[in-house]
């Protein structure tokens, strides 16, 4: 696991995002893992802007998305579907048959899982998946005590999570209780993963998911057994960090990183 330490939230989402634009122009059928959030928008403005003003090219770009709510038609404003559509989707050039997110108005949810793990290897699996982290050190929406082995299916949400995300519908009687998610096992297939946290209120459970034993009670502390994960960071996330100076001297350092200086 590699840790990369910014000065403030944009310029964390913005190298995130000239990582993917890098891997994108590098192979053009890239198959793309998303996140949805709020920390997530300036990414998307970021590539949206790379393809307007560069040219980045999503033509034949492939994406599935981590997660989806149970009960929302695509069309809801507070569907991810919705989210993808706005961020990213309608601003550069992707086909959007080539854009998948969970069906959470499948009749048959369990087959709509099926379905997605089905769609995900007929594409050759994710080259780069993309995630946050939720305040109780999730991701997707792959609550604790998750199943390291886990594959995407229909999971209920903590009531920390719901408060978490309440705000975003108003009244907090319209939050779903149940969405469908990526599990663990599924994330962790994917080939590259980029993580990024900011803001202080992720700084607790950002060094328990980097520098803490891994454990199913914070599901992204698996990431550290994933075999090329980065996790981008700014200064108030990093604060509970206990390496930091090694973190940085190593994006210092390391030639790979050089041109992203």
């Amino acid at each position: 696991m590699e840790v990369i330490i910014r000065k403030d939230g944009q310029t964390a989402a913005l190298l995130t995002a000239r990582i993917i634009a890098k891997a994108l122009r590098m192979k053009p059928s890239l198959v793309l893992g998303l996140a949805t959030g709020r920390t997530m928008e300036s990414v998307y403005g970021f590539l949206a802007e790379a393809h307007e003003k560069e040219g980045l090219d999503f033509s034949l770009c492939r994406t599935f998305n981590l997660d989806e709510y149970v009960g929302l038609l695509p069309g809801n404003k507070h569907s991810y579907r919705a989210y993808m559509n706005t961020h990213l989707f309608k601003k550069v050039n992707i086909d959007l048959r080539n854009t998948h997110v969970p069906d959470g108005m499948a009749k048959d949810l369990d087959l709509e899982c099926r379905g997605y793990e089905e769609a995900m290897r007929d594409c050759g699996g994710i080259d780069l998946q993309l995630l946050g982290i939720g305040r109780s050190g999730h991701v997707g929406f792959n609550e604790p005590l998750s199943a390291f082995y886990s594959r995407t299916r229909v999971t209920p949400l903590t009531p920390e999570t719901v408060a978490q995300n309440a705000p975003l519908f108003g009244n907090p009687k319209l939050m779903p209780r149940r969405a469908i998610t990526m599990g663990v096992g599924t994330i962790m297939e994917s080939k590259r993963c980029i993580m990024l946290a900011t803001g202080s209120e992720k700084a607790e459970v950002l060094a328990k998911a980097v520098e803490g034993p891994v454990t199913s009670m914070v599901s992204a502390s698996v990431l550290q057994f994933h075999a090329q994960c980065t996790v981008i960071v700014d200064e108030d996330a990093a604060a509970n960090l206990q390496e930091k100076d090694y973190y940085r001297n190593v994006f210092k350092t390391e030639p790979q990183w050089k041109e992203f200086h």
